[in-house]
């Protein structure tokens, strides 16, 4: 993909304001966006992040955590969490993934995100998720991190965030290789779990045809 340049980076960033800026002229100030990152994985925390961007400073690059590579995720990560008005992530732990079901463990990871945030948000964007139990106005919005700035912050937090505790786990549980598929479900990792058998970081209800 060619390189986008300074004008396109900023034509892009004011294209991703759209929903930051209607809720701004609708008289709300503090507008976070929430997303999650690991729903779908065998092992592994599922993580929530939060972000409230300065509406007076551009974080230039900002898109769906997916779309990037990981060395300009890590750069992103850096610059979210040096300019951006306030920021939190939550994990919640395999165990209650498999005691609530996935859904739930993300809904509480994002609740709990908006208890943690420094400043409380006058209205959440959220991606394609309908999240109750805030008190706060909710805005759920389909493939949102590629269409808000703040969805697009709060999802390379919570994907880093991830990644690092994944890089954490290879280390704990040789032979698993969560460092390289972060608790994806690839071949390799299915082999994994055959030949060794299931970590204390596998989610279980993920896994019932395998044990």
């Amino acid at each position: 993909m060619a390189k986008l340049t300074n004008d396109q980076l900023e034509s892009k960033y004011d294209q991703l304001s759209q929903y930051e800026t209607f809720f701004r002229e609708k008289g709300y100030k503090a507008i976070a966006g929430i997303d999650e990152a690991g729903r779908g994985p065998l092992a592994g925390p599922v993580v929530a992040g939060i972000c409230i961007l300065d509406p007076d400073t551009r974080i230039l690059g900002l898109d769906d955590s997916k779309k990037l590579t990981e060395k300009r995720r890590e750069e992103l990560y850096l610059e979210i969490k040096s300019k951006a008005l306030a920021y939190a992530t939550v994990r919640v732990e395999p165990k209650r993934i498999d005691d609530i079901n996935i859904l739930n463990a993300t809904k509480e990871a994002m609740r709990e995100c908006v208890k943690r945030i420094s400043i409380c948000p006058d209205v959440l964007l959220i991606d394609a998720v309908d999240l109750e139990g805030t008190n706060i106005k909710v805005c759920p919005i389909i493939k949102g991190d590629s269409k808000s700035n703040s969805i697009a912050a709060a999802s390379i937090l919570a994907k880093v965030e991830r990644d690092h505790i994944m890089q954490e786990y290879d280390n704990m549980y040789p032979g698993y290789e969560f460092g390289k598929h972060k608790g994806y479900g690839t071949k390799d990792h299915y082999a994994a779990i055959r030949n060794q058998g299931i970590s204390d970081i596998h989610r279980k209800s993920f896994l019932k045809v395998i044990h």
